[in-house]
């Protein structure tokens, strides 16, 4: 590592955020509509709050079904929605008279998880959507409108041993203090207790937690939380303006982070064992290189996140790791198997009489100097909020050691949030996770018919798909489209021409860097051609032999390093789009069926090879997939046609639909069902097999 430098940089500045509020946008809102409005004002600022972080609140008059009387009803952010994207339906309706009458059931901090019981009695309207720990908050504030929310420059002061002096300095008296409590009904007694005793307060800092704070109006309250938390940010900024933040720059950022990053994360990934494979997410932004370079990073690190928000993202701590010994396999397995047992001695130090069984013990953030940050989850969005809420923390830490000390959560406490019996119960209430969640797939030929159907039918079970394809505005416009239905987490796009190896390898790189590595390739790139063989040139020749062969080895060669690291969580797959003429002689075809029957023998040769290390390797061998096709909209058709004897049009499909046994046409998407079921658990035991999708062609049958 190189030595602390003087470096001369600022730390990085916290945001100021400003209000958005549109006066004509909100002019002839309902009630609720306002505090829709609000929340997502709010929500979609990351300056003001997280994903899925803060709630928001307001009490309206209602009329009630029953009775046809007006009642007060709490409007609240339901349990586990976000406020940045929730929808009227995201908030929970309740009757506010009967959770005040609550409190005739409680008892004490030991009635906490029973309170949260007794919520679905007060549903308002039928409202199925669950409130939140947090509704007591809200309810017990004799105030119209609530805010909750937890920016980083607001959790920097709660998380700090200056925090409470700074909160007098910036808001002198207006904003009170209350100290660690854990979420829930004990802790909205306590708050309006202390509101109650200290009349005048504008809103309350709940110490590692965040910032609540109420108005009279929707306008008023949004615009007093933006307020505030700017404050904040300003205090911030002035304590850490010209100095470097955690103590300097120790590591410089490493130019080649990019490469280093796709070359680390799959031989992470597959020493990450468990029920089922990770994903990753990797980041270089400015926050982490800060961090992960700085003198203090390891004290700081080792101290954990402080948020709850943060906390049941992260774990209690992250790995990191000596940037010096990355390429040492034996030096990374045995850092991630020393995270296992530091997790289980933790987990058996603060475990209850009642506490659920441990859970995965794997480390989902990965810290290293001059690299970056990674994170690992069973899906791509849980890895990638996992690491933009360790960048939140990171954020937290740097504000708040500008104030003093920064304060980690108490390992006990930590413990009793991660495994608190109410969050078990969410988890056990999540819907079972589609098959291909976890796998990564890469498709060449992506922006075609079958390639396209092929990535669809794969991300519709859950994998993630990186699409290559030598067409740059195709395979974007099919990236496009795939991140609307799918969501943009899952699916990526490398312009790659399957007959280059540096671009072959180059988006293999990709894929390891954007998901972590590669659980299934499905080599689909392919052209056509039709001519006699006194009519076929060298160059044509080699041209279906450059594509058709040498493609197919170029990509399935990147693949095998990556599907090797995954011999242990269920192996890997490889699918060769191969073709009816590969198997049955075709007229007029010799180059293109001779070089996709080199292909399909490619495919055994492999399978023998790649059947030690766990990766399987089959064939589909479609025939005459028009509808759909790229392939068949160009020269192919007509020489076919031509070949046959046949008007290119209507009588071309229907020649090859008759010509079948099943008098079927075969679409793209029958392709991709044979593609889905080798490439998935359905097949694990199957390697070096075809599979003829051409609607029966007894010329073609395998022998």
């Amino acid at each position: 590592m190189n030595a602390p430098t003087n470096a001369a940089d600022s730390a990085i500045p916290f945001a100021v955020p400003t209000s958005r509020w549109d006066d004509s946008a909100a002019s002839s809102m309902s009630p609720a509509e306002l505090l829709l409005y609000r929340s997502n004002l709010l929500g979609s600022d990351l300056t003001v709050t997280n994903f899925g972080g803060g709630n928001t609140s307001a009490k309206i008059m209602e009329t009630d079904p029953l009775t046809g009387e007006k009642v007060e009803v709490l409007w609240v952010k339901g349990s586990g929605g976000d406020i940045g994207s929730m929808k009227l339906d995201g908030f929970a309706t309740l009757y506010q008279d009967k959770l005040l009458s609550l409190e005739d059931h409680y008892g004490g901090e030991q009635d906490d998880d029973k309170m949260v019981g007794y919520l679905p009695h007060c549903t308002f309207n039928l409202n199925g959507r669950a409130a939140s720990i947090d509704t007591p908050l809200h309810s017990l504030l004799p105030f119209a409108h609530v805010d909750h929310v937890h920016p980083d420059a607001i959790i920097a002061l709660a998380a700090s041993s200056g925090g409470e002096q700074a909160t007098r300095e910036i808001w002198g008296g207006k904003i009170g203090w209350l100290g660690w409590k854990r979420p829930g009904y004990t802790l909205g007694v306590q708050l309006r207790d202390y509101v109650k005793a200290n009349p005048g307060l504008e809103g309350v800092m709940l110490a590692g937690h965040g910032i609540i704070c109420w108005a009279d109006t929707a306008k008023s309250c949004y615009e007093h939380t933006v307020r505030l938390i700017a404050d904040a940010a300003s205090h911030l900024n002035a304590k850490l303006e010209g100095k470097p933040a955690f103590g300097g720059r120790k590591v410089a950022p490493n130019p080649d982070r990019a490469a280093i990053a796709a070359d680390l994360m799959p031989r992470l990934r597959g020493f990450m064992t468990g029920a089922r494979a990770k994903l990753g997410h990797f980041s270089d932004d400015a926050e982490a290189l800060e961090f992960v370079g700085s003198v203090d990073f390891d004290r700081l690190a080792a101290l954990g996140t402080s948020c709850p928000d943060h906390f049941l993202r992260t774990k209690i701590a992250p790995l990191t790791l000596d940037p010096a010994r990355l390429q040492d396999d034996a030096y990374l397995a045995e850092n991630i198997e020393d995270y296992r047992k530091l997790y289980g001695a933790y987990y058996d130090r603060c475990k209850r009489a009642n506490s659920p069984a441990m859970r995965d013990s794997n480390p989902v953030v990965v810290l290293v100097p001059g690299v970056g940050r990674f994170t690992f989850a069973t899906d791509k969005t849980t890895a990638r909020l996992a690491g933009e809420f360790y960048g939140n923390a990171i954020n937290v830490m740097r504000g708040s050691e500008a104030i003093g000390d920064y304060i980690a959560l108490d390992e006990q406490e930590a413990f009793d949030i991660e495994y608190w019996l109410l969050e078990e119960a969410k988890l056990q209430r999540m819907p079972s996770p589609k098959p291909l969640v976890g796998k990564i797939a890469l498709v060449t030929g992506g922006a075609g018919g079958i390639g396209a159907a092929t990535a669809a039918r794969l991300l519709a079970d859950g994998a993630c798909v990186m699409l290559a394809d030598r067409d740059a505005d195709a395979v974007e416009n099919v990236r496009a489209g795939f991140a609307k239905q799918f969501g943009k987490d899952v699916v990526r796009a490398s312009v790659v021409d399957v007959t280059d190896e540096a671009q072959v390898q180059s988006a293999f790189d990709a894929c390891a860097r954007e998901f972590g590595g590669l659980d299934i390739l499905v080599a689909n790139a392919g052209i056509a051609s039709s001519a006699p063989i006194e009519e076929t040139t060298v160059a044509l020749w080699r041209k279906n032999y450059d594509v058709l062969a040498e493609g197919y080895f170029l990509t399935a060669r990147a693949a095998f390093p990556l599907m090797k690291r995954m011999k242990d969580q269920g192996g890997a797959s490889i699918v060769f789009i191969g073709s009816k003429n590969g198997v049955a002689a075709a007229t007029n075809a010799s180059a293109y069926a001779s070089a996709k029957a080199a292909a399909n023998h490619l495919a055994r040769c492999l399978a023998l090879e790649g059947a030690p290390s766990g990766i399987r390797v089959n064939v589909v061998n479609p025939d005459a997939v028009i509808k759909g096709s790229k392939i068949w909209d160009g020269d192919w058709r007509k020489e076919r046609a031509g070949a046959h004897g046949i008007d290119s049009g209507r009588e071309l499909e229907e020649h090859y639909r008759q010509r079948s046994m099943l008098k079927r046409d075969v679409l793209p998407s029958d392709i991709a069902e044979a593609v889905y079921f080798l490439a998935s658990d359905m097949s694990a035991k199957s390697t070096g097999n075809m599979i003829n999708v051409d609607a029966g062609n007894a010329q073609a049958f395998t022998r």
